[in-house]
């Protein structure tokens, strides 16, 4: 049906599924409409003739994927999050496990209910308003990339997104533009100092050029070396070293070291006939950034004495 995505969340699981419909899904993401022509045969005269479809948006649509190289264009067009497959977070679902089978985890379970159906309903609450941002034009964000002009745009959605939740606590303005009566409410330093705070690990993530996991695998091979003794550049490790040391899967650290390697972070060296080949990291553990996500965000402190003296 024609409205039968409007203001619904379309979750596909796992990404590899809409493979082939990806430019629907781009186009209605982008255009937040789709219109597709398709041959088909008349139920009447049985002759072939072109019929069209459409589907009107927006839809917010949710994958799941496993992959690292994943469609850019696809990507781009959304805000990547990943999961933390570290040591000390599989410890902490073991937790969580255990502590669902006591009487402690049968509380917790029905207060979370409670507290999911409360959220719901206070979504159900928020009224259509316009936002303005008055602070708009000071705002900043890293250029250097053609891709950061979307990803722009996810952040200073996200500062509206953040002041539209904050709607009941926001005054509403009322104004008449050439006739028509127009209510909206005002993005506050607050507001962007919150969005500021989630935008580093969300949009930063997107415009790194390596995969999240890739980045996490290369911040770990940094640690590592920088433990050892003599430079970096002379330390040589193995696949199977890696795998010690971090805990991850052969596949998984296959994958990660083949992409490291194709970007040029590491460097392969094979030994002697029937040796296994090795690596070695060809950036400064140093000054490789690693840390946090730059995206060159304004200084809120800045901000602040320019409005507010």
């Amino acid at each position: 049906g024609e409205t039968n995505l409007k203001h619904k969340i379309l979750a596909i699981v796992e990404e590899e599924g809409a493979e082939k419909a990806s430019y629907a899904l781009k186009l209605l993401q982008s255009e937040g409409e789709l219109t597709i022509a398709s041959t088909g045969k008349d139920s009447t005269t049985g002759r072939m003739e072109t019929q069209e479809y459409h589907v009107e948006g927006p839809v917010m649509i949710f994958l799941t994927t496993t992959a690292i190289d994943i469609d850019e264009e696809l990507m781009n067009r959304c805000l990547v999050l990943t999961v933390d497959e570290g040591q000390k977070q599989t410890k902490r679902i073991f937790e969580q496990q255990r502590d669902k089978r006591t009487e402690e985890g049968l509380i917790v379970k029905k207060r979370r209910d409670a507290v999911l159906r409360r959220q719901a309903n206070v979504q159900r609450l928020l009224k259509p308003v316009h936002v303005v941002n008055n602070y708009a034009r000071e705002l900043t964000f890293v250029s250097h990339r053609t891709r950061s002009r979307r990803d722009h745009e996810k952040y200073l959605t996200l500062i509206d997104t953040i002041t539209l939740a904050h709607q009941y606590q926001r005054e509403q303005v009322t104004k008449d533009i050439d006739g028509e009566t127009v209510s909206y409410i005002r993005t506050t330093i607050e507001d962007i100092e919150l969005a500021n705070q989630l935008a580093p690990e969300v949009l930063g993530r997107s415009l790194d050029e390596l995969p999240p996991q890739t980045r996490t695998l290369l911040n770990q091979i940094i640690q590592l070396v920088k433990e050892q003794e003599g430079e970096a550049e002379d330390f040589f490790f193995s696949r199977r070293w890696l795998r010690e040391k971090t805990g991850w899967s052969e596949f998984q650290v296959r994958v990660h070291t083949q992409k490291l390697e194709d970007m040029e972070y590491i460097e392969r060296s094979y030994g002697r006939q029937g040796q296994a080949c090795s690596y070695r990291l060809l950036v400064d553990p140093e000054t490789e950034s690693h840390e946090s996500y730059s995206i060159g965000l304004i200084d809120l402190m800045k901000l602040r004495s320019k409005f507010e003296g």
